[in-house]
């Protein structure tokens, strides 16, 4: 009984939607697919929406994937690890998970999911680090070959092309993003009472646009380069940006808020709006060593008290109920943009994914 309390979502769903039908839709571009996903929608809206299973849910996708603790043991040894979407690696006292698709500008999609949430598990779990680093890898698109680039978001020729299934979204949310905000948890024990936890912190290259601002929103520290800067435009693609709606407030208050999910209004690092977010703001040539700087100070006298204090920050500003509560209209609203039209048209105008490969 207790296994089947703390399944992951995709094990979850595994019976929702009929196989046959699934398998009909896995090669349709998205605009030809039937949208027979959409029944995963209503299903986890039911799921998350009642408050036991929904936390039953929020705990299995907070635990570590089974993969983490073989890859562990790699990790414990050679000090690096390369999985597709990630590279880790130990750096004195900082675990650095380095986020690698370099041909879509670090965009994350399918092919990056497994491998970037593995990462974070075992960054966390590693014993032999004390804090963790999450930044962006270099890049081979001309217009920015061999920089760094913490990410673009979601991969909107992978969206078009229907390589990027709705249950992305939910694995995505409730299991790496969640677990950037919240650690792993532990079984048989609630996460806001017991978790295993590290600091993180963030270097931001280049932009941090759609789900790599999202993710910007779970850091504890964030050192941006002075040209970096951050956009949500889901509205234009025609999604919702993750669980943004629901903490982007905190930092920059609802009107501001509102401003950059519904007029996409960007967000310069090196400004009073993106200082808000942006804990400290440096010379592009300077962002290695100021990351260098900072992992120092905040493990030169230990960092003991790391995981109490984001656990007790985190009961004021989002518990796990809440938390919950905001995914279970979220699985059921995205579900429907996922496979509306609108999506298709917006796709096709704003990013001209009909002709891209």
């Amino acid at each position: 009984m207790a296994n089947r309390k703390m399944q992951r979502v995709e094990e979850l769903c595994r019976n929702v939607v009929p196989a046959k039908a699934l398998a009909a839709d896995a090669p349709l571009a998205l605009k030809d697919k039937k949208g027979v996903e959409k029944k995963y929608g209503e299903f986890l809206s039911k799921v998350l929406g009642d408050p036991r299973r929904g936390m039953q849910l929020c705990h299995a996708m907070l635990l570590p994937r089974k993969e983490s603790a073989e890859r562990l043991k790699e990790y414990e040894k050679r000090g690096r690890l390369e999985m597709t979407g990630a590279i880790l690696e130990r750096r004195g006292k900082a675990s650095v998970v380095t986020m690698s698709n370099p041909r879509y500008l670090n965009a994350e999609d399918e092919t990056t999911l497994a491998g970037l949430e593995t990462a974070i598990d075992v960054a966390t779990m590693d014993s032999k680090s004390e804090v963790c680093v999450l930044r962006g890898g270099p890049v081979e698109h001309p217009k920015y070959a061999g920089k760094r680039l913490f990410g673009a978001g979601i991969n909107l020729t992978h969206l078009y092309q229907g390589k990027i299934g709705y249950l992305w979204y939910i694995r995505r949310d409730l299991g790496l993003v969640n677990k950037l905000y919240r650690g792993l948890a532990k079984p048989g024990v609630s996460p806001e009472v017991d978790s295993v936890e590290k600091l993180w912190i963030a270097a931001v290259e280049g932009f941090a646009i759609g789900g790599h601002c999202q993710i910007l929103l779970t850091m504890d520290y964030i050192i941006a380069a002075q040209d970096a800067y951050m956009t949500l435009p889901a509205r234009k693609e025609g999604i919702i940006p993750g669980a943004a709606n629901l903490r982007l407030p905190r930092f920059v208050g609802p009107s501001l808020a509102r401003q950059a999910i519904l007029a996409e209004r960007r967000l310069d690092c090196d400004s009073p709006e993106g200082r808000m977010i942006c804990d400290e703001i440096v010379d592009p040539r300077e962002v290695d060593s100021s990351v260098e700087r900072l992992v120092e100070k905040l493990t030169g006298s230990g960092v003991v008290s790391a995981a109490g204090n984001r656990r007790a920050l985190r009961i004021q500003e989002e518990p796990l109920d809440a938390f919950r509560r905001y995914m279970s209209v979220y699985a059921c609203e995205q579900a429907q943009c996922h496979f509306s039209p609108a999506l298709i048209a917006n796709l096709e105008r704003n990013w001209d994914a009909a002709s891209r490969k």
